[in-house]
């Protein structure tokens, strides 16, 4: 009678993808991913209200004031030159508003005045349009002198001057405002990428050490190979990060829906009017989403292989601590030679793998080759292969005491029966 045949081992790609399978149901159903949904919510929210508050105070607490300590001639007359000047200049002028206290004191004094701290003037006009003196602080006095100097003049000549009419005529757009609109894209796109990164890729970290204090990872470990037990947690994740950024996009742009105007004149931020990437919207939302899962794999396979040598989660959290300002300086990098396109430091940027996702999304912002694009995702993911096999056989050494667990030893049974 011959005996049953066994079912062939597992392949490393079927064993991640079990490993994925597992993890993404786990961690997908547990209560725990709901709180962690709703947890970005509330700081959005504080933020949003503080920002509009610190707004709205900030633009009260700025005075473009300056007082008027003249004679009331020669406040009247400062006063009208201002008004026909500021249809031309707009928001350069000053407003101007005559002191009460100068008006009924003949010895009113501005720089004691000033130096009191009373009024809410940002400067004090003294002596007449002739010979006028500013009284101010330094920064105020290098933003005012010369608008009050156009003033002056406007007002001692003895007829008003006359602007002619500047015709207009608009184009669509030009070198110089596409490249700077595009900046702007480049930087929010950064931005957003960087933050969803550090946010999401946080989840990789205590992964491996609930395993290894139940004892999981060592049945893991013996049964498939260590490569495919990171690589499978790590596309996991990376699965359920997409759900939490659908999730929360899907209530952004719910919000958005239902009060985008109200949110635009609170925070001043259009959304309609970002300006275009060089590549085009679809392609660069596309590049977006693969840049993301490049730098949330090469971010968290760091963080798995710092996981799996930690035996707690306060270890954890102080092994991830380098790790991070590492990835705060990288982007720093990244956001820096957003406009320096060409140089050697941004080329370091692209080749550097932690910083190359968050430079490629800035260049396809601003540069509409696309096989640049290809190359530095191929380059990318060969680098997570790389951090991902470094990791596990460092976990093999190191924890597991063992350089070749997990492996198929089949054909080395064959050489010692042989």
């Amino acid at each position: 009678m011959s005996a049953p045949a066994l079912r062939p081992r597992l392949s490393a790609l079927e064993a991640a993808w079990v490993i994925a399978r597992r993890d993404f149901v786990a961690v997908l159903f547990s209560r725990a991913f709901l709180f962690f949904l709703l947890g970005p919510l509330f700081p959005v929210i504080v933020g949003g209200l503080a920002g509009s508050i610190g707004g709205e105070v900030q633009r009260e607490a700025v005075s473009i004031e300056v007082g008027l300590a003249l004679s009331p001639a020669d406040n009247a007359a400062m006063v009208a030159a201002r008004d026909r000047l500021a249809p031309q200049l707009g928001g350069a002028m000053p407003m101007l508003r005559p002191v009460p206290e100068a008006e009924s004191d003949p010895a009113f004094d501005a720089r004691a005045f000033m130096e009191a701290r009373r009024g809410n003037y940002a400067a004090i006009l003294t002596g007449t349009p002739a010979a006028p003196t500013l009284v101010g602080t330094e920064g105020q006095l290098r933003r005012w002198q010369g608008p009050i100097g156009l003033v002056a003049a406007e007002a001692m000549s003895a007829e008003p001057a006359s602007f002619p009419p500047v015709n207009a005529e608009i184009v669509a757009t030009s070198a110089a405002s596409e490249r700077t609109t595009r900046i702007q894209t480049a930087q929010i796109a950064q931005m957003l990428l960087f933050l969803l990164t550090m946010l999401l890729a946080g989840m990789v970290l205590s992964n491996l050490v609930e395993e290894k204090a139940n004892k999981i990872i060592e049945i893991l470990a013996a049964a498939i190979p260590m490569d495919a037990v990171f690589m499978g947690k790590l596309f996991a994740m990376l699965a359920v990060s997409f759900v939490g950024i659908a999730v929360w996009g899907s209530v952004a742009w719910g919000l958005w829906a239902l009060g985008g105007d109200a949110i635009t004149q609170v925070t001043g931020f259009d959304l309609a009017n970002l300006p275009a990437p060089a590549v085009g919207w679809p392609l660069f939302v596309m590049l977006g989403v693969l840049y993301f899962a490049m730098a949330y794999l090469l971010l968290g396979a760091l963080f798995l292989t710092i996981g799996s040598m930690a035996t707690s989660v306060r270890e954890v959290q102080t092994l991830s601590m380098p790790v991070t300002m590492m990835q705060l300086m990288v982007f720093f990098l990244a956001a820096y030679t957003i406009k320096q396109p060409g140089s050697s430091l941004e080329l370091a940027a692209i080749a550097f793998p932690l910083s190359s996702p968050f430079a490629m999304l800035a260049r396809a912002a601003m540069e509409p080759e696309i096989w640049t694009h290809a190359a530095a995702l191929a380059w990318q993911a060969g680098a997570v292969v790389l951090i991902v096999k470094g990791g596990s056989l460092l976990f093999r050494k190191r924890v597991m005491k063992s350089g070749g667990a997990g492996r198929d030893k089949s054909k080395k049974g064959a050489r010692l029966a042989a």
